[in-house]
């Protein structure tokens, strides 16, 4: 199965950059605008059980949070959509007095081993991208006063 791990250092406490997720506008903050996310519905915040529906570009997408450990991390996972299987954990640790903010996936697209190998790169390509973007926004709201 693919997987993705992308990690910044961040020069704020975890606390912070932990509440930045938490915040009801951080999916919109967070959302870069070549791959434009609507919510369509929440019905919470990023602990167990809450779920969010999104229309991700032509996707229908709903995702349920399944862990979630304060200032640690936090853990959703794709029950519909695009893929055939999405966990992203959102991991957050103290080193030497920043953030270390690693966002891990596993992830396979539907139609099997042979789907994945020939167009798994794209997904990894649109993922950095993402990510890049993401990480770059967390940095900017989290680092400044």
């Amino acid at each position: 199965m693919p997987s993705f791990v992308k990690s910044v250092l961040i020069d704020a406490p975890v606390s912070k950059v932990f509440a930045f997720h938490e915040r009801e506008d951080a999916l919109a903050l967070l959302s870069p605008a070549f791959l434009p996310v609507r919510v369509i519905r929440k019905s919470g915040g990023i602990q167990p059980g809450e779920r969010v529906e999104l229309q991700v570009g032509p996707f229908r997408w709903i995702a349920l949070h399944m862990a979630y450990e304060k200032d640690r991390l936090f853990v959703d996972e794709q029950i519909a959509g695009p893929f055939a299987r999405w966990i992203h954990r959102h991991e957050f640790e103290v080193v030497e007095g920043r953030t270390r903010l690693t966002d891990r996936l596993e992830y396979s697209l539907r139609g099997g081993e042979l789907i994945n190998l020939l167009f798994g790169w794209s997904v990894t390509l649109g993922l950095w991208r993402m990510f890049a973007h993401r990480h770059r926004v967390t940095r900017q709201y989290c680092e400044t006063a």
